[in-house]
């Protein structure tokens, strides 16, 4: 039976197209597309009507393709600007009506637990490890090993929320720099200092961004994970934050959608790094679609 999951996140708008074969997935068709339905309206909680048009544009090419491939279920799940919008339920309904598409809209817990799912499909948490999904309205951290799931949260430190909250100069300045790291401290809760481990597991989207930049060639294809050189990721890291806009937008190593907001991503990576202390870096292409897939 072919299933398809849509994560609708709050920058990338994500379709996994997959049979599920003895709980192995068998993927049949992936794409993301740059949808930015935060866009123009996240800190305000609500979702303009040019990101619901954009969206809905977007669900109805998505539901062509389920179509295509004889799609039985699909699953849409709603993160972080749709969960925070009061017109939400205005959006989801104008979806259901011009695609037919159920939009389940999810809290930040139920996210990091599905993150959590899709990255335990191929990552053995041999060593205790914190998973991190960069999101454009929220940011989730999952603290695991062997045993399971040890703490969880879901924090509003997205990319694109942050990148709407400020003016940045660019490139960035060391004031900047400092406006991103103030608001992360702000925001964080005390949950690093809750955090007992040294491996950092990056959940696709930006660090598959990360993976590109440091070996210059496209993350490969698969369900396998990466490790990356770890002083190499942290040049990288610091090559992103000291960029600027013309250079990425000339670098083909990061998508449309990641060209403005990768300096924000970098810094709040590098600040996670110095807050658990990390030594290591892990990237995996799972998240939230591929747990979906396989609850």
């Amino acid at each position: 039976m072919k299933k398809a999951v849509i994560d609708l996140g709050t920058n990338t708008f994500n379709l996994a197209i997959a049979e599920i074969v003895n709980g192995k997935i068998n993927l049949l068709h992936s794409e993301k597309e740059g949808v930015a339905i935060g866009m123009g309206g996240i800190n305000e909680n609500r979702l303009s009507e040019d990101a619901i048009e954009r969206a809905v544009i977007c669900l109805k090419r998505f539901k062509e393709k389920c179509d295509e491939f004889e799609v039985v279920e699909i699953k849409a799940i709603g993160t972080s600007a749709i969960r925070d919008a009061k017109n939400n339920s205005e959006f989801a309904q104008k979806a259901q009506f011009e695609t037919g598409i159920s939009i389940q809209i999810i809290d930040g817990i139920q996210e990091a637990n599905y993150i959590y799912k899709g990255i335990a499909y191929t990552y053995n948490f041999e060593t205790p490890s914190l998973i991190m999904d960069i999101g454009g309205g929220s940011t989730e951290f999952i603290a695991a090993d062997k045993n399971g799931v040890h703490d969880l949260i879901s924090l509003n430190v997205g990319v694109s929320r942050i990148f709407q909250l400020y003016e940045f100069s660019d490139p960035m300045t060391a004031s900047d720099i400092q406006k991103v790291v103030a608001f992360l401290d702000a925001n964080e809760h005390d949950f690093f200092s809750r955090v007992n481990c040294q491996t950092l597991v990056g959940a696709s989207g930006s660090f598959e961004t990360f993976y590109e930049l440091v070996h210059h060639e496209k993350y490969p294809l698969g369900y396998e994970t990466q490790e990356l050189d770890f002083e190499q990721f942290k040049l990288t890291l610091e090559n992103i934050i000291q960029s600027t806009q013309a250079e990425r937008d000339t670098n083909v190593f990061i998508i449309p959608i990641r060209k403005k907001m990768a300096p924000i991503a970098a810094i709040k990576t590098r600040w996670v790094i110095q807050k658990m202390n990390a030594n290591k870096v892990v990237i995996s292409p799972c998240s939230l679609k591929e747990g979906v897939l396989v609850e």
